[in-house]
């Protein structure tokens, strides 16, 4: 009956048996089955140094293990989920110096709400289900758990679009390959909103093959924040690509591009664009590189002084050794270049460049 039931919660999961990762998802745990309920956790520790030793102790522009030379945790959470026929729900609260970073808008307890959901299937047939709650986010092929993706640190792409969405999600299978859901929202990454006005967001996932997946979503909602009450309606979208070749070769791709509308001002734009790869040399060590650049014209990285649009490439490569089958060992270097004076030197001077070198080790049980 048990290993019937983790079959069952295993379906859950955006990938299924023998097919590619969703690697924007939190699927991905291992669970321990008790009855109807499946019990996971994850660990991700770091130590980061930052060759321009930031005044401030953490790395400019992230909320993903930035915090610069001193051991730390990024992420750890408790994954709980309950499943019955036509029923489930989801508890998953988490802590470290991700949810300092990400959640700082969000109000007391909610601070630490990774995802917490209720789910109805609404069509046995179809296998139709729709979501109520905190949920994970399908913006970017990254998400905040880092054992999923090719890289340890996270591109500049998911770090300026919502690591969570709160409100309504229906998920509505369509065949074997092609999968729609549809988002009612409180907006752009928010718990607690008082903007009366909801958020609409699609996703639309593609599968030609077991080797392939292709994912595409948009985003369509008012984001007057009190930090920023010039800002109106957003319109947002982006595309990637997950590709294994085969058991020692792995690529990701991720485009997207963003406008947001002002008052007495014209839209602003945000875009970015990334490939990564990974070689496995063996079943334990592999090797990953990244190439990638963003633009942002006052969106999410405000104005510097005489810098209106913030624009950035970096370049970086992880070692990766998988010590055990639920256990993770890294180390990255990343190179951030930049036209402009967007970093500083050791001496707090404006520069164009920033390096970081950065160590982790990831469990998940």
């Amino acid at each position: 009956m048990r290993f019937k039931l983790f079959l069952i919660l295993c379906s859950i999961s955006l990938s299924s048996a023998g097919q590619i990762v969703n690697t924007a998802t939190m699927d991905t745990l291992e669970s321990t089955v008790i009855g109807h309920l499946a019990v996971g956790g994850y660990i991700d520790t770091y130590y980061g140094y930052n060759f321009s030793r930031p005044a401030s102790g953490s790395n400019p522009y992230f909320v993903s293990s930035n915090r610069h030379d001193e051991m730390n945790v990024n992420l750890v959470y408790i994954d709980l989920r309950y499943r019955a026929t036509n029923f489930r729900a989801r508890f998953v609260p988490g802590f470290g110096t991700y949810v300092n970073s990400n959640y700082a808008a969000e109000a007391g307890t909610l601070k630490n709400i990774i995802e917490a959901s209720v789910g109805l299937r609404l069509s046995a047939k179809r296998n139709i289900w729709m979501d109520v709650g905190v949920l994970g986010s399908p913006y970017t092929n990254e998400s905040a758990i880092s054992k999923d993706h090719l890289m340890y640190t996270r591109s500049f792409a998911p770090e300026n679009v919502p690591y969570y969405l709160t409100g309504v999600k229906v998920s509505v299978p369509l065949n074997t390959k092609w999968t729609a859901y549809l988002y009612l929202l409180n907006g752009w990454q928010i718990i607690q909103s008082n903007d009366k006005n909801k958020a609409i967001g699609t996703q639309v996932e593609f599968r030609p093959n077991k080797k392939m997946l292709f994912n595409w979503d948009t985003y369509f909602g008012g984001n007057q924040t009190a930090q920023r009450p010039d800002f109106r309606n957003r319109y947002f979208t982006d595309l990637y690509w997950i590709y294994k070749a085969n058991e020692k070769v792995d690529f990701t791709s991720c485009v997207y591009i963003g406008w947001q509308e002002r008052i007495n001002s014209t839209a602003a734009k945000w875009w970015t664009a990334n490939l990564i790869g990974r070689y496995h040399f063996s079943q334990k060590v592999s090797l990953s590189g990244r190439v990638e650049y963003y633009s942002d014209a006052g969106v999410h990285q405000l104005p510097i002084t005489g810098i209106a649009t913030f624009r950035s490439y970096s370049t970086g490569v992880c070692l990766n050794y998988q010590a055990n089958h639920n256990a993770l060992l890294r180390l990255e270097g990343r190179q951030f270049f930049s036209p402009d004076n967007l970093y500083v030197d050791q001496r707090q001077n404006p520069a164009t460049t920033s390096s970081l070198l950065i160590g982790s080790l990831t469990a998940w049980f």
